[in-house]
């Protein structure tokens, strides 16, 4: 599988393109939608799902916009799915305009296998820093949102986080083989690896 980055102008959070073969997804989209587009059509890729790893604006800004243009139907955790259309939860109104987006076509759950051109995304669910947060686990990495970062881990004090449960779902995946690159929802990429030695909260 493919796996390219988008760094968004909302909070410089990441939105990846998956792809494999002919088909592809999207992971928290914000912002830059025409971009995206241009990589379809190049590559001849039909979009068959938008996901997001959580229900925060900077990572689920884009939804409407991207499943107007493409009619791809739009993946959560079914413990975030409120969060697509309540404001209040996916904290918009800090950062932007309230944010009421389509709601899910599809809820998610832990183990749920997604089909990409033949490869699979295995669903983790990570919750912590919101009740249904999920990292993606596809053959050699994991596209981890915002619950894993290079050398920390995403907040647990907005609505809906836990600490404690947020380092549960840590500890879940320090069990992942350590070669297996982290593509976080924030910053720069990383491994399994060298979470386990440098992340104070993988210890």
């Amino acid at each position: 599988m493919k796996v390219r980055v988008f760094v968004t102008d909302l909070l410089d959070a990441n939105c990846y393109l998956i792809s494999h073969q002919d088909q592809a997804i999207i992971v928290d989209p914000a912002g830059i939608g025409e971009e995206i587009l241009e990589v379809l059509k190049e590559e001849q890729l039909k979009l068959i799902a938008v996901i997001n790893t959580h229900g925060h604006v900077d990572h689920i800004a884009g939804n409407a916009w991207l499943k107007d243009k493409t009619g791809a139907p739009i993946l959560i955790h079914r413990d975030d799915a409120e969060y697509l259309t309540n404001p209040d939860l996916n904290l918009s109104p800090f950062v932007s305009n309230d944010i009421i987006g389509p709601p899910a076509d599809q809820v998610l759950d832990d183990q749920t296998v997604i089909h990409v051109g033949g490869e699979e995304l295995k669903v983790i669910h990570t919750p912590g820093h919101t009740p249904g947060g999920i990292c993606l686990l596809g053959p050699g990495f994991l596209i981890s949102g915002d619950t894993l970062f290079k050398h920390s881990v995403g907040r647990s004090d907005f609505p809906g986080g836990d600490s404690r449960v947020l380092r549960e779902s840590i500890l879940k995946l320090k069990q992942l083989p350590p070669e297996t690159i982290v593509y976080p929802g924030h910053g720069e990429s990383t491994t399994i690896g060298d979470e386990i030695k440098y992340n104070m909260f993988m210890r």
